[in-house]
């Protein structure tokens, strides 16, 4: 994978999926890219510097572009790109631009009418979903909670009743806490997966119960090394009828007679109507 034996790129920004873990969860393409670029821009260069030698490839193309300098090397990647070089662009591990620094390069890069050609690969989120086993049809991709706990909670309320699979960045030092917090807010029945050092040496993969996990955790100190990818199964729809329906209907009623605020309750909601009607009474028993 020498330079000598590479193929000349189109000038653009290529955005490179890097190992997670496993230095070998690398793609031929990635490869080649890297290898071919006139500039390789890297989150931590001597990360990336020991991933460049390990596959054979001169490390001595190597720029920095942390989240602290971002926009300033963005002018400098944009300058090279004007002068017709190609530029791969890698974050520590994983995918870049996705809970990692990127997306602001990409932007600049972009705005400047320039190309971006993204070069997938590993990614946590997904290598943790793939092997989670967790039903629903859809996911939300949270990434990293906040690291205090009245933040982590208010956060975790406005999740509270989405149906989908709740996936969330953690590290170590905080995943008792934040598996604490999960529980208290989202309660104890929901399925959670913990998934660790993925594509590593000590990768683990356990499901249990959200109400369990917290002593899962406690239980080896080891379970509490290494990056973490959560995931919490859904919110099961509650029978009946929902909080934001319920609150339409009430500020109805106090505009509209009882009759009035149920129809136009069940046109804006599309709940049954004689559900509404019920609970109209209800809330209203004078009219009936």
């Amino acid at each position: 994978m020498h330079n000598e034996h590479s193929q000349k790129l189109e000038p653009a920004l290529y955005v490179v999926a890097t190992p997670i873990g496993n230095l070998r969860d690398i793609t031929l393409r990635a490869l080649e890219v890297l290898a071919a670029a006139d500039v390789v821009a890297a989150e931590d260069t001597r990360n990336t510097a020991h991933l460049l030698t390990h596959h054979g490839i001169t490390a001595n193309k190597l720029v920095a572009v942390h989240q602290h300098n971002e926009r300033g090397a963005a002018e400098k990647i944009i300058a090279l790109l004007q002068a017709g070089k190609s530029v791969a662009f890698v974050s520590d591990a994983g995918t870049p631009a996705v809970s990692d620094p990127g997306a602001l390069l990409v932007q600049a890069v972009r705005a400047a009418g320039l190309r971006v050609i993204p070069i997938p690969g590993a990614s946590a989120a997904m290598a943790a979903l793939s092997a989670a086993g967790l039903s629903e049809p859809h996911f939300l991709f949270y990434g990293f909670l906040p690291n205090k706990s009245a933040a982590r909670c208010t956060v975790l309320q406005s999740l509270i009743s989405h149906p989908y699979t709740l996936v969330f960045y953690e590290a170590p030092h905080r995943i008792v806490e934040c598996v604490a917090d999960l529980c208290a807010v989202l309660g104890g029945e929901r399925q959670i997966v913990l998934a660790r050092e993925i594509t590593k040496l000590f990768e683990t993969i356990h499901a249990c119960a959200l109400q369990d996990a917290e002593a899962w955790l406690q239980s080896d100190s080891n379970q509490q090394r290494g990056e973490f990818v959560v995931l919490v199964s859904g919110a099961v729809p509650q029978p009946g009828l929902s909080v934001e329906t319920l609150n339409t209907l009430s500020l109805l009623l106090e505009e509209l007679p009882l009759k009035q605020a149920v129809q136009l309750a069940a046109k804006i909601s599309g709940a049954n109507r004689n559900e509404l009607y019920q609970r109209a009474l209800a809330l209203k028993p004078a009219e009936g």
